[in-house]
């Protein structure tokens, strides 16, 4: 594979991985932010349990997505600076394993559904309550792999401020995406009940969509280094 195939590769895989949260979330994929009502959940779940296995789905594959981002990333950027290279590929492979454990533990909800629609009393309050720990474990684990990716997107966005092998606006887009998204990232994971978690989630969002969405654009249609 030649460095511009793989460049071109991974600006289509920084898109594609953006593009899949529209259909994930339409078939019912939560990103995580809580608190649930556990009970609403598995009612939702009963009624259309096709929908989340869909978007659980979709979710494996934009995880697969980051991996192969990684891999492909790495080859191409690497001989710049090996060691940032090696940051950003094992931070970045760790957040899209771990985000693919969690769509494990996350599909273990529908057999919850199936059971909490045919019974009633101690049973489905123990069911609720079991299906609560799954969603707010799940939540705990996506902050943790939010902060991997901060990490390796931190380590790739220096390298591309460094050596001026992008216009600089688009690696201290990264930078600043970077810093927010781990520290508020971070704070929820010590602080559950955090309530300004979702405006810091979403002003650390903004600079990482221009991140992603000017990276993947550069890599397909520039996809030239010097």
């Amino acid at each position: 594979m030649t460095t511009e195939i793989a460049m071109i590769l991974s600006g289509i895989l920084f898109w594609l991985i953006l593009i899949l949260y529209l259909p994930m979330a339409a078939f019912g994929y939560k990103i995580g932010l809580g608190p649930y009502d556990s009970d609403a959940e598995l009612q939702k779940i009963n009624k259309h349990p096709k929908k989340l296995k869909i978007g659980i789905v979709l979710a494996i594959i934009d995880h697969v997505s980051i991996i192969a981002l990684a891999i492909l990333l790495f080859v191409v950027f690497s001989p710049y600076n090996l060691i940032l290279g090696i940051v950003w590929i094992i931070f970045r492979i760790g957040e899209g394993l771990g985000q693919i454990y969690n769509e494990k533990k996350y599909w273990g909800l529908l057999n919850i559904a199936r059971q909490y629609s045919g019974t009633s009393g101690a049973r489905k309050k123990s069911l609720s309550d079991s299906a609560l720990n799954i969603l707010k474990t799940r939540d705990s684990r996506f902050n943790f792999t939010q902060i991997l990716w901060s990490i390796g997107t931190i380590a790739f966005s220096i390298v591309l401020v460094t050596y001026g092998v992008v216009p600089q606006f688009i690696g201290w887009s990264g930078i600043a995406a970077s810093i927010l998204m781990g520290f508020g990232n971070w704070i929820k994971l010590v602080k559950p009940d955090f309530k300004a978690f979702g405006v810091l989630l979403f002003i650390g969002f903004l600079p990482a969509i221009l991140f992603e969405v000017s990276i993947g654009g550069w890599l397909i249609f520039v996809h030239t280094i010097p």
